[in-house]
């Protein structure tokens, strides 16, 4: 191959990424044009089986990692730490197709332009996809990123207990993905990860591109209330100890939290069980998750101070026991600013439209930004629509977004 001198001209092929979105989505393909690819699950062994095959084909060198981390490395004609990009390929159990899936995709789409114009890039590339990004069946979020970023014990990984009763290392092990390859060890010399925007703000004000500035932080807990179960109709309301009142003024209060404090502030209720789950008997037991976000880390700590106060005043009001866990909790992100400056600069060079914003939604960037210089490049989502089958980014977005990818990696590896 040649040495990379120039390759503006070069752009990425937008029917050969569809191509390859669709295959993949076919793979715990939903009713209404969604998957379901619950990490470590069946349909993400086959999911894992296809990338994999992808990129053996387009000569990666494949390493796995004992999380089930994937990377497929591109030679440089230096060996040094390499330039990556990537994303995750499981969903949640109602999820799109573009959601992580375009970041690896796109990648192994760079990797074809290169191969098929014969350029070898300075720096080695690495496309990678990571274990359980969206936490929908273990805790925490963002799992594989964390563990190899050194971030998270691979014991304690390991051990975590899906929403089924599995583990992750037995996961692992029945999906053959517990790899050979270290941990927390990991040398990267930059990171960029193509996604879509999973919400409004580009659509709206008419952006073709977004240059990721960061990520806000994220607070996840897990409420268990204990009260006790009795007649509907024979208990009056001052002897109850009713656990599903306590959970739904705990929710409703979470909004009032986001609604008081305003700006970046979040809140949802997004997990609740009540038991025994009657419609005659008052609930004994709660157990109920609160997802809390915000760019600013004092800001996101008086919302959790504020909603744990008034869930303790309130189970004792109602004499019910309380107790929480939390699920997950990562600091808000700044990503580097030269590596956000680039990100724009390239959408501007191909006359792409480009707006800096943060990111609502948690990604393996913020982890990889405790390593190595990161950045994002979003793309509209239709409608602000993600987590949902219905989600969708026009194919001249998505090629918007490959190509700021393609120019953005040639630029850090070379």
């Amino acid at each position: 191959m040649t040495e990379l001198t120039h390759g503006s001209a070069l752009r990425i092929d937008p029917a050969r990424l569809g191509a390859r979105l669709d295959a993949l989505g076919a793979i715990g393909a939903i009713a209404g044009g969604g998957v379901c690819r619950l990490a470590l699950s069946d349909e993400d062994r086959a999911g894992r089986d296809l990338v994999v095959g992808w990129m053996k084909a387009l000569g990666l060198s494949v390493s796995i990692d004992a999380i089930g981390n994937v990377v497929g490395l591109r030679a440089g004609s230096e060996s040094a730490a390499p330039v990556m990009t990537g994303s995750h390929i499981d969903t949640v159990r109602t999820g799109g197709r573009f959601d992580g899936n375009l970041g690896v995709l796109a990648g192994l789409e760079v990797v074809q332009v290169l191969n098929d114009a014969g350029i070898t890039t300075r720096r080695p590339l690495a496309v990678a996809f990571f274990s359980n990004e969206e936490g929908a069946r273990f805790s925490p979020d963002m799992m594989g990123s964390l563990v190899y970023v050194g971030g998270l014990r691979l014991e304690d990984a390991l051990a975590s207990v899906g929403i089924d009763g599995a583990t992750v290392g037995d996961c692992l092990q029945r999906i053959a993905y517990a790899g050979p390859a270290a941990c927390g060890k990991a040398s990267v010399h930059a990171y960029v990860e193509l996604h879509v925007e999973q919400g409004p703000v580009l659509e709206a004000e008419g952006f073709t591109i977004g240059a990721v500035q960061g990520v806000q932080g994220i607070s996840w807990t897990e409420f268990t209330l204990l009260g006790v179960s009795n007649h509907a109709g024979t208990t009056p309301m001052r002897l109850r100890h009713d656990a599903g009142y306590v959970a739904c003024a705990i929710a409703r209060y979470a909004r009032q939290i986001a609604d008081e404090m305003g700006g970046n502030q979040v809140a949802t209720v997004g997990a609740i069980n009540l038991f025994p789950n009657l419609v005659n008997v008052i609930a004994n037991k709660a157990v109920f998750t609160v997802d809390l976000r915000n760019t600013d880390e004092a800001a996101l700590q008086a919302a959790e101070r504020r909603l744990h106060a008034f869930a303790g005043e309130t189970a004792a009001a109602e004499g019910v026991s309380l107790s929480s866990r939390p699920l997950a909790r990562f600091e808000p992100v700044d990503f580097d600013p030269d590596s956000v400056a680039l990100v724009e600069a390239t959408a501007r060079r191909l006359g792409l439209s480009v707006k800096r914003l943060p990111s609502g939604a948690g990604h393996d960037a913020q982890m990889l930004a405790r390593i190595c210089p990161s950045a994002m490049i979003f793309v509209p989502s239709v409608g602000g629509i993600s987590h949902n089958v219905k989600e969708f980014t026009s194919p001249a977005d998505l090629e918007a977004g490959a190509n700021v990818l393609l120019h953005t990696l040639l630029q850090l590896a070379s």
